[in-house]
């Protein structure tokens, strides 16, 4: 049972990409929010995930900035989210109603799920809503106009892995691998698809609808120096698609 008196927080994924990916009841809540949380990767200008509501309307005096921390420092990484959790732990107590946004799906390898375990740690209580977004790779296979499972098809969603092997291995025992946080590792995993003939299979994504976009439906001559960087994701395919239509020559003369 919530505080009669406690404020609300939402969970909302934005994009990625173009601003029309926004869900109606996260648009309700933008703008009934006091405070809405944005992160913000340091070092960079712009938060990108503002960038994905570039011409929504909604009262932007309520953002806040947090700069986000990656640190691989597990210690300084749980200091930095309990201070962020003492935080909105207060403004709920004190009846406000708060958005946290960030890229894609708030639940899908998202920075969202370790704030919303510190402020549930904090203020177990507490009312919390979380509204489903849109990942990367569903974004990427849209764009693309590649299907992520036909039929019975095996998916496995995974961060990359450290070494070639790992990944092989991954790619010969399911049908479809999304690769995320491929990072730096673009280059061994261009050259390991290519070394298993399955390069041409696969699509890469990267700043979906952004400035710097990147598209490849084809991956035997992408350049990973040109496509590394941020907010990427690659489609790995084992085999062609099965096509289950009848191509149009063997429908002639059948009217």
């Amino acid at each position: 049972m919530t505080d009669p008196i406690s404020g609300r927080l939402t969970g909302i994924g934005v994009g990625p990409g173009p601003a029309g990916y926004l869900p109606l009841a996260a648009l309700a809540a933008l703008r009934s929010a006091d405070l809405i949380y944005i992160p913000r990767a340091r070092g960079a200008d712009l938060s990108v995930a503002l960038q994905c509501l570039e011409g929504v309307e909604f009262d932007r005096s309520r953002l806040r900035e947090i700069e986000f921390n990656m640190d691989p420092d597990r210690q300084v990484l749980q200091e930095h989210y309990a201070q962020l959790g003492q935080q909105l732990a207060a403004q709920l107590r004190a009846g406000q109603q708060l958005v946290y946004l960030t890229i894609g799906d708030a639940l899908t390898y998202s920075t969202y799920g370790y704030v919303l375990a510190a402020v549930r740690d904090l203020y177990p209580q507490c009312d919390c809503v979380t509204l489903p977004g849109i990942t990367s790779y569903a974004a990427a296979a849209a764009a693309l106009e590649w299907p992520l499972g036909v039929g019975k098809e095996r998916t496995l969603i995974l961060p990359c892995p450290e070494d070639a092997a790992t990944l092989r291995t991954e790619i010969e025992s399911h049908d479809i691998v999304v690769l995320m946080k491929v990072g730096a590792r673009l280059p061994w995993v261009l050259d390991l698809l290519r070394e298993m003939d399955i390069a041409r299979h696969c699509c890469f994504a990267r700043r979906i609808g952004l400035e710097g976009e990147v598209l490849a439906s084809d991956l035997s001559s992408l350049d990973a120096a040109e496509a590394s960087g941020y907010l990427a994701v690659l489609l790995i395919r084992k085999t062609a698609q099965v096509q289950r239509h009848r191509p149009p020559a063997s429908l002639k003369g059948s009217a």
